[in-house]
């Protein structure tokens, strides 16, 4: 692409519109705590985490420096049949902290790695358990589950499968979204338990013995936060524990305290088999992502096989020192600072001032949980996505940071936030939203 900003045409950028952004670049050149600064030198209050990974807000000390100190001892070392000790260290760690029995932990280098990981992984256990014939894999509409083929297969998000063809065998769930019968919720929605017999549904269509795992996310994120219905996700463990499904969460955005726990699975009482990790997990210094699997399953690969390697699979950065490094000290600071109880106490807070937005022009909805809201806006006739799109781009220009996904403005903020800044957040939509046709 040659034009206007020919300085800017070699990068390819990921989900975005690369000409309109190269003809109207909005950049940001450094950051600190709950604030970006953007290239003509304004503060951009940071209201979605940068994507949904700066937990303990940006350039913090303690994380710079492991990594620094990491970089001048050990840059690389390999993982294939060999190792290094911050991987192990961090490996228990994230062990402990996982719901009970999730304590063997394989490392990738994002979430979309960790996905495509944990796929390959439930097929494994299968295997090994003498269920070769459980092939079948389930996700839900409107999923988001990264960008590997595995990961567009089982996720549900229209755009990210029309143009790459996904993988066999794979069927899905019915999305969670009921804006007819859960509007205007604070936490989980009252409406839509009975959706999770949907995986009975397709037990009764395919076959148990066909399928080898169901992989939701417990609360859908990129898609703009979609909550799940009161006795959801219990009904999903049941279901699977029935007909010997694994049950996998993928918790790339809801780890690390986001609604209020180190899981959404510990904070909400629904214990799956797998969990898949990323963003927070090193507060999104050094990429890197991670899978937790229950100590049992785990145990069934590695004892299926009578020497040599159990599952062929891994990445050359899996554990790499500088992440190792990154994640460790990320999870320090969040014990020290209390990060992980830091939604719960702001929860009722940040509810009241996202729903303070009821009745303003263009809204048909508001959905809060933890440090976590999501804003639906009518679509503009003859134009979906547009009224969120040029709401987002007129925040940023106004010194707001959020996210635009559809018609949906997402907040996600720092655990660090302060309560000024929250009502900072949710004035400054509310005053642009009256500017918007």
């Amino acid at each position: 692409m040659r034009g206007d900003n020919d300085q800017l045409a070699a990068f390819w950028m990921p989900f975005t519109a690369n000409r309109a952004f190269k003809s109207q670049p909005r950049q940001l050149v450094s950051a600190s705590g709950m604030f970006y600064r953007s290239s003509d030198g304004r503060e951009i209050l940071d209201g979605t985490s940068g994507l949904w990974c700066s937990n303990a807000g940006h350039c913090r000390p303690e994380i710079s420096e492991a990594i620094a100190k990491a970089a001048a001892t050990l840059d690389f070392a390999p993982t294939f049949q060999l190792g290094h000790p911050l991987p192990f260290e961090l490996a228990q760690r994230l062990g402990d902290l996982m719901p009970a029995g999730l304590d063997r932990i394989f490392f990738t280098n994002s979430g979309s790695e960790s996905v495509d990981t944990a796929l390959k992984i439930a097929l494994a256990i299968q295997r090994a358990k003498g269920e070769g014939t459980r092939t079948r894999l389930i996700g839900r509409e409107r999923g988001y589950h990264g960008t590997g083929f595995g990961g567009i297969s089982v996720g549900g998000i229209v755009s990210n499968r029309r143009t790459w063809p996904g993988l066999p065998g794979v069927d899905h769930l019915r999305h969670t979204h009921d804006v007819a019968r859960n509007a205007f919720t604070r936490g989980f929605p009252q409406h839509g338990a009975e959706l999770a017999d949907d995986l009975q549904r397709l037990v009764d269509l395919h076959g148990a013995e066909t399928i080898a795992a169901v992989i939701v996310e417990p609360m859908a994120g990129s898609t703009g936060v979609l909550l799940p219905p009161v006795g959801y996700l219990q009904r999903l463990r049941e279901i699977c524990d029935r007909h010997g499904i694994i049950l996998i969460f993928d918790e790339v955005i809801t780890a690390f305290g986001r609604v209020g726990g180190a899981t959404a699975s510990e904070a909400w009482g629904v214990t799956p088999d797998i969990v898949t990790m990323a963003k927070g997990l090193t507060n999104a210094a050094v990429p890197m992502g991670a899978v937790a699997v229950k100590r049992e399953l785990h145990d069934a690969v590695l004892d299926s096989v009578p020497g040599g390697i159990e599952l062929f699979h891994g990445y050359t950065y899996s554990g790499h020192p500088l992440a190792s490094a990154a994640g460790l000290a990320a999870l320090d600071l969040y014990a020290r600072e209390g990060l992980f109880d830091r939604a719960n106490e702001l929860a009722s807070y940040w509810e009241d001032a996202a729903h303070s937005l009821k009745g303003r022009r263009h809204i048909i909805d508001i959905r809060t949980i933890g440090l976590v809201a999501g804003i639906e806006l009518e679509p503009r006739p003859g134009a979906p996505t547009a009224r969120a799109m040029e709401l987002f781009h007129a925040c940023f220009d106004n010194g707001l940071l959020v996210r635009a996904t559809g018609d949906i403005i997402a907040l996600s903020p720092p655990l660090i936030v302060e309560k000024p800044q929250i009502d900072e957040m949710f004035g400054r939509i509310a005053d642009l939203l009256s500017a918007i046709d």
